[in-house]
């Protein structure tokens, strides 16, 4: 599903949790301000997991690292998948199968 709104700055995102949490209603805030209520009640409760007053979800630096693992993940599958084709081939070429033990 396509987003119809980019992103939105982490510095305007920190602002309006701020607003909430000094006793800003997510309701007000979202008649104020663009994002809808529930967006506005997703800020407050990642902020309140990256502030450890939660444990019902991971932290941004979780999100962040897993996501970068999931991308590094599926590089190395992407190469192996390579590395093995090309050994497939010039094993194909020179009429050999390489042995399975590797003296490296």
């Amino acid at each position: 599903m396509p987003r119809t709104h980019p992103a939105y700055p982490p510095e305007y995102r920190q602002q309006i949790v701020e607003l909430a949490l000094v006793g800003r209603s997510p309701i007000e805030l979202a008649r104020e301000f663009e994002p809808s209520e529930q967006t506005i009640r997703d800020w407050i409760k990642q902020a309140e997991i990256d502030a450890g007053e939660r444990h019902d979800g991971i932290t941004t630096a979780e999100r962040q690292e897993l996501t970068r693992l999931r991308r590094e993940n599926k590089q190395l599958h992407l190469e192996r998948e390579i590395l093995a084709k090309a050994a497939a081939w010039f094993a194909r070429e020179t009429d050999s199968i390489p042995s399975r033990s590797s003296s490296s």
